[in-house]
């Protein structure tokens, strides 16, 4: 079912860019990990779902789509626009102005920052003023640069869904995908359970020509 992402942020369909903006910056406010002690993963996911609907209802192309279709594919992220962007590193300075650490934003860009040992900070430096980044000396430009790379590789990514026995999820077992006439070998791992995956990296490298992964979602015949 598509996502009401009006509702999400609190608005009525006829609210201003700056209604919607201001609603995203109050939610983002609210649920703050810091302001939610003991709901901390439930804040993150709060706050993941507020930054996907303003990625949508903050971009105009998107929100006309969202209005009229009721959907816009993949949401996208909130760097992906010069406005929504925009608002986002308003965000910071808020956090930044009300005490609030950045801490959580690690969880949020996940394996942007995984295995660099850097964690999010804010930073001053000479005439630029305060910018803000991480303590391995990146810059935010740079971590959204590679998040919107990351969001639109992502997009490539497409989706199989497979029905094996529950015998062969016990045992596991081989199985052949074609796609575009190109034969992969999807290997399901022993033990395997009804409505796990499996990731075929970089898959579509070899079927398309284009990067992306392929997405095998299994399901067990019988399982409920």
């Amino acid at each position: 079912m598509t996502k009401d992402y009006y509702q999400i942020l609190g608005v009525p369909r006829n609210a201003s860019d700056e209604e919607i903006k201001k609603a995203y910056r109050r939610l983002a406010m609210q649920y703050h990990p810091d302001r939610n002690p003991g709901r901390e993963k439930w804040a993150n996911e709060k706050f993941k779902e507020i930054n996907e609907a303003y990625a949508v209802l903050g971009n105009p192309e998107k929100r006309r789509q969202y209005d009229q279709f009721g959907t816009v594919g993949a949401p996208g992220d909130i760097f992906g626009n010069a406005t929504t962007r925009t608002t986002f590193e308003d965000l910071l300075r808020d956090f930044q102005g009300a005490g609030l650490g950045f801490d959580f934003l690690d969880e949020i860009f996940g394996g942007l920052l995984k295995g660099r040992g850097a964690t999010f900070r804010v930073f001053t430096t000479g005439p630029g003023g305060t910018r803000y980044g991480t303590t391995g000396g990146i810059d935010l430009d740079q971590i959204l640069r590679q998040a919107a790379q990351a969001q639109r590789t992502q997009r490539q990514n497409v989706h199989y869904e497979l029905t094996i026995t529950p015998q062969q999820a016990a045992s596991g077992v081989e199985k052949v995908l074609t796609r575009r006439g190109k034969r992969l070998k999807v290997k399901i791992p022993a033990g395997i359970r009804d409505g796990m995956k499996v990731k075929l990296n970089n898959a579509r490298q070899k079927t398309d020509g284009i990067p992306g992964d392929i997405i095998i979602h299994v399901r067990v015949k019988g399982a409920s």
